[in-house]
Order: structure tokens, then sequence, then C-alpha cells
């Protein structure tokens, strides 16, 4: 294949990913949005708990990830029975994880007080944070049939009913925050609960499309199975373990740095919730490709063909460098007056301008990671995921962000500014990776299943 075959390839398979990416954006917008102009002090709360809690469910939905490459090579190969016990057992492994992570989250919740935040915002923080931490078992179901259609090359479904749940919680929002007709008054934790109504009804979606439609009736053979349930639920450990462990990592380079900024401030804290959801646009987008690149290597991987699977790790790379350079223009026009759009406070709106040169610096680094991450999950070589996460995000950019802060005295602008030292130096490690795992073309073809 050429690489305009790739291109369009891919561009057709990351299209309804990243319309169903942006749904999930645009919840966090109107969620911010909301919230801001409800109360700087609720929306100083959200930064917070918002930052915790999402380093425990992206750990989740990386862990998740690991059914995409196993589907996605079972379906390369016409074995959709397979592909059906797969699905079981990813619900099961799902399960028992975010059971795992909401004790996690309920053992952080007792020292709360102790993470040097603003003494005004413990009585918000608190009840906000259970709230969203319950939200962790759905998010972990709908992520199982996510992952599955997209395996099987139908992202369509997932943006179908991501777009129809977000819209849910923005009503939900609209409706509980300010307490629309009868329903009272709740502000953050108005939030909270439309978030975890929306997101139930999503998993129980996905469940019920795939367990009645007809166009899955191949693999409900295999969802029926009991037998070599256990070996494929112990893969996808093997093969999730890394995976959550890397997008955890990645993840704690923005959200552990909120206790960071916390130090700074309730203004600092404010703005760097802002500036984190405009960042999410970019990192969706991105994320919408880099999954398109997961599923067609996994794909050509599972038929054997490696020179495709090279191809389209290359073709992804080029396709996201465009991506970066279209939209860090667009945001940059706009970033002046970005910070207005989600609260009142001129202070805040000042503050999330002055990172923007920062944002505009990681991007190279965000994309490139997110291609290569991608490209090797698909050949499920995930073992070294973890290991460069560590040494990018705990080693390079966490050390950095708070040399920059507090011993060179540069505030929020230094917090972010070891975001771009971990994100490139992830994306080279893992680009190295990719191109010696699959450099010779005669490479064997692991076991998949």
């Amino acid at each position: 294949m050429n690489h305009l075959t790739h291109y369009k390839a891919l561009a057709q398979l990351a299209l309804p990913i990243m319309v169903g990416q942006l749904g999930m954006l645009l919840v966090g917008f109107a969620d911010t949005i909301m919230i801001g102009h409800h109360s700087t002090q609720e929306l100083a709360a959200a930064s917070f708990v918002n930052n915790l809690l999402t380093l425990a469910i992206v750990t989740g939905i990386g862990f998740s990830l690991g059914l995409t490459p196993v589907v996605g090579a079972l379906q390369g190969q016409k074995r959709q029975a397979e592909a059906g016990l797969a699905l079981k057992s990813s619900l099961v492994a799902n399960t028992l994880v975010a059971l795992g992570l909401i004790a996690a989250a309920m053992v952080l919740y007792l020292f709360l007080d102790r993470l040097g935040q603003p003494e005004e915002l413990l009585p918000i923080i608190r009840p906000y944070y259970l709230i969203v931490t319950l939200a962790m078992l759905p998010v972990m179901w709908f992520n199982s049939g996510r992952q599955f259609t997209d395996g099987i090359a139908k992202p369509q479904y997932g943006m179908w009913i991501l777009l129809a749940g977000n819209g849910l919680n923005i009503l939900g929002n609209w409706l509980l925050i300010n307490g629309i007709g009868p329903f009272p008054e709740l502000g953050l934790n108005g939030a909270g609960i439309s978030t975890i109504f929306a997101r139930s009804c999503m998993a129980l979606t996905y469940l019920f499309l795939i367990g009645r439609g007809r166009r899955f009736q191949r693999y409900r053979v295999g969802l029926f199975r009991h037998r070599g349930m256990r070996p494929m639920v112990k893969r996808l450990f093997h093969l999730g373990t890394p995976m959550a462990m890397q997008s955890g990592m990645e993840c704690a380079s923005f959200s552990l740095c909120a206790i960071l900024v916390g130090w700074i401030g309730t203004l600092a804290l404010a703005s760097h919730q802002i500036m984190c959801i405009i960042s999410q646009f970019n990192f969706m987008i991105y994320l919408g490709l880099g999954t398109a690149v997961s599923i067609r290597t996994s794909h050509f991987y599972g038929q054997g063909r490696i020179n495709e699977v090279r191809q389209t790790a290359a073709s992804g790379f080029r396709l996201m460098l465009l991506l970066e350079v279209v939209l860090s223009a667009l945001l940059f026009t706009v970033h002046d007056v970005m910070g207005g759009w989600f609260t009142d406070n001129t202070e805040v709106t000042a503050m999330v301008s002055s990172l923007f040169v920062v944002f505009v610096a990681y991007q190279f680094g965000d994309g490139m990671q997110i291609n290569y991450a991608n490209a090797l999950r698909g050949i499920t070589d995930v073992k070294a995921l973890a290991l460069i996460a560590f040494v990018a995000y705990f080693l390079i950019s966490l050390p950095a962000s708070y040399l920059f802060a507090f011993p060179l005295d540069m505030g929020l602008v230094g917090v972010w500014l070891g975001f771009p030292f971990g994100l490139t130096s992830a994306g080279v490690m893992l680009w190295w990776r990719f191109q010696r795992q699959t450099k010779h073309k005669s490479v064997v073809k692991k076991e998949l299943v």
C-alpha cells in the first residue's frame, strides 16, 4: 500500500473517534463554564478533584485499551467468536480494576486535608470527590464496549453513544448546577450527579447494543462461552497493566501538578483547570488519530504484514504533525480571550493567556508520544511503556515543573514548563522502541491469544 491509501484509511477511522472525543471535551468545557460562572471557589475545587480523579480514570482507560489490539488481531483473522469472548473477559477485568481504583480513591479521600490545598475549598472538595469516584465503574464498562467496537473497525458506535451521553450530561449540568425549574440548585455537586447518571446510561446502552444488535450476532457466540475466559482475562491484564501505568503516569504529569498549583493559590488553581480543559481539545483529536493507528496496526499485525504496520505508523505521524500545526495556530489566535469564556475573573483570564506559549511548545512531543504509543499497542509490544512513562514523566517532567515553579520562582508558568520536556522525551523513546521492534520485515508474529 502507498502512503495515500494509509492516509485515507486512517482518516476514515479517526474521524468518528475524534467526533466522539470532542463530545467528551464539550462536557468538560460546559462543566467548567457553568461552574466558573456559578462560583470561582467551586471552579478551583473542581480543578483539584478532577485532576486527582482524572489520574485514576485515565489509568483505568489505559488498562481497557488492552482489548483493542486483541480484538483487532482476531478481527483481522476473522475469528469473531473469540473476539466476543475477549469482550466478555474485558468486562470482568475492567470491573475488577474499577473496584481497585475506587478503593484507592477512598484511601486518598482520608488524606485530602493533608495535601496543602486552601482551607476554604475543603468543604466543597469532599462531597464532589465522593460523587465522581462512584462514576469509575460505569466508565470502565463503557470502555469495554468502546474498545471492542473500535477493535472491529466500527468506531461510529462509540461516536454516537458518546455524543448522546454527553448531551445528556450537559443538560443535567444545566438543570442541577443552577437549579432550573423543579430541580434543586446543587452547584458543583450537581455536575457530579449529572456525570455519574450520564455515564451509567452510556454503559447500559453499549451493553444492550452488543447484546441485542443483529450486526453483533457472530460475536455473541463468544459472549456466552466460558471456556477460555480465564486465559483471556489473564491476557488482558498482561497487556493492560503496562498500558495503565503508561497512561496513568502521563496523566500524572498534569494531574499531580494540581497539587503544586494549589500551593500557589486559588486563582492559579482555577487557571490551571481552564488551561487543562483547553489543552484537552488538541489531545482528544490526537488521541482519535492515535486510536486509528492502533486499530490499523493491530489488523496488519494479526495478518503478519509488518511492512504495512510500519507504513501505518509513519503515515499517522505525518498526519499528526499536520494536526499539531493547524490546531495550535487556531487556538493561539484567540488565546487572549479564551480564559474569559470560562470565568469573569480578569486575573484568571490573564494567567490562562500567559500559558499559551508553553502549550504550543509541547504539541510536537504530545502528538509523537500518542502516535507511537498506539503503534506499539497495536503490535502488543507494551512491556516498555511503563518504564518509558516513568522516566519521561516522573524523572523529567514533574521535577522540572517543581524546579521552574518554586526554586526558579516562575509560578504557574513554571509548573507548565515541565510538560514539554516530559512529553518530547516520551515521544522520542517510544519512536525508538517502535523502530527497533519492527525494523525487520521478517519479524516473527507474536502469539496474540
